[in-house]
């Protein structure tokens, strides 16, 4: 689960997301409320944030001088996939180097306190943990291998 390194190369907002080095997906369960699938998406990609700040690109000015904050620059497509799916792809993402896993199990939308998400956490075997999102941040070629056909959430 390690992070990609962003070296000045990688970083380029002068070209097409699709001329990205590294691509980030964010799957989410298909099945959860769209309330709860937003909620998954902004958790997964609140931490991708944190761990590769260089992925948001500079703040920007309109016309009229207001300050808007940068956004990343890479792009980040938001695909869906049912329960099953999003395990299954999780267990093979953790294996690949130089992708970036990162994961929202689906009890972590059913409690209030941290503090109770992770003890629940140590108390759950891996082979048992459903999820409600998946993150993937990596290199192209094997983000695109991992995801396959995987449809953009509606």
């Amino acid at each position: 689960m390690s992070a990609p390194e962003l070296t000045s190369e990688d970083i380029r907002t002068d070209r097409s997301t699709r001329q990205a080095r590294l691509k980030w997906v964010l799957v989410v369960d298909e099945a959860l409320p769209p309330g709860r699938q937003a909620n998954a998406a902004a958790c997964v990609a609140a931490y991708v944030g944190r761990r590769l700040p260089a992925l948001l690109g500079a703040d920007g000015e309109d016309a009229d001088g207001h300050r808007h904050t940068g956004l990343p620059w890479g792009g980040c497509s938001v695909l869906a996939a049912d329960s099953a799916t999003l395990s299954a792809l999780r267990a093979k993402a953790a294996g690949k180097e130089d992708v970036l896993v990162v994961d929202m199990p689906v009890f972590a939308q059913q409690v209030r306190v941290y503090d109770q998400y992770l003890e629940r956490l140590s108390g759950t075997k891996a082979a048992d943990l459903t999820y409600c999102a998946v993150g993937l941040l990596g290199p192209r070629n094997r983000v695109d291998r991992l995801v396959g056909r995987l449809p953009l959430l509606p």
